[in-house]
């Protein structure tokens, strides 16, 4: 069976947690947090404390302030709020970000600030699909997609976290044409990517492919682990 296409991670997220009872919200590498602006909408009693280690990406999130978001420049292996302050901790696409050597560290920090039952949310992308193909030309993120699976089975057999639940799900993504794909993935501001011409080309080549009359269309493959800390 495929897994379920879902284009609003949000109504997943509101499917496996009990936001009302979670209202003390700490999203970590949250970019341009969209999924926590929209939970804010939706849900009134929430409050989103947002980390972000892109200066860059933190300027911009400073410039738009919304309600009961606050931005806070603070990477996951080092979360600076006092133990059990929050309810829920997210995690979308950004797990695999945290230096290798600083996982477990970073996973025993978000278990620090939960409170005792408190609920882990990892979002991470699977290692297959032609998006990926297309992305591993210039930015291969196998090993450290696996080491942050692994991080996570390891926080399980620590005893540390009771493993609530793991979902498999299909994303939905559209590219007009190749400017727009090179603008979003190759130009995003958490990554150095300088592509020689032969990459470049290369890239362009892998891509062009899949190009219809509107555009490019492919799945990300993705994954949830929902973590309960354990008393």
């Amino acid at each position: 069976m495929n897994p379920p296409v879902i284009r609003d991670e949000l109504g997943l997220l509101d499917g496996l947690v009990d936001l009302a009872r979670h209202p003390r919200v700490i999203e970590l590498g949250c970019g341009a947090a969209q999924l926590s602006r929209r939970l804010l909408e939706r849900f009134e009693g929430a409050e989103v404390t947002a980390l972000e280690v892109d200066e860059r990406q933190h300027a911009k999130n400073l410039a738009s302030p919304q309600a009961r978001l606050t931005f806070v420049a603070a990477g996951a292996q080092a979360i600076p709020f006092e133990a059990g302050r929050f309810d829920l901790a997210l995690m979308l696409k950004s797990l695999h970000h945290v230096p290798l050597d600083l996982l477990d560290a970073a996973l025993a920090e978000v278990h620090r600030v939960l409170c005792p039952g408190g609920l882990l949310y990892v979002s991470e992308p699977v290692f297959a699909g032609a998006l990926n193909e297309v992305m591993r030309l210039f930015h291969d993120e196998q090993v450290v997609r696996a080491a942050a699976l692994a991080a996570l089975h390891r926080a399980i057999a620590s005893g540390a976290w009771e493993a609530v639940s793991e979902t498999f799900f299909d994303v939905p993504v559209h590219y007009r044409d190749f400017a727009e794909f090179e603008q979003r993935m190759i130009g995003v501001t958490y990554q150095n990517h300088r592509l020689d011409a032969a990459t470049l080309a290369a890239v362009r080549a892998r891509f062009e492919p899949h190009m219809g009359a509107d555009g490019a269309h492919f799945v990300r493959p993705m994954r949830v682990n929902l973590l309960r800390t354990r008393d």
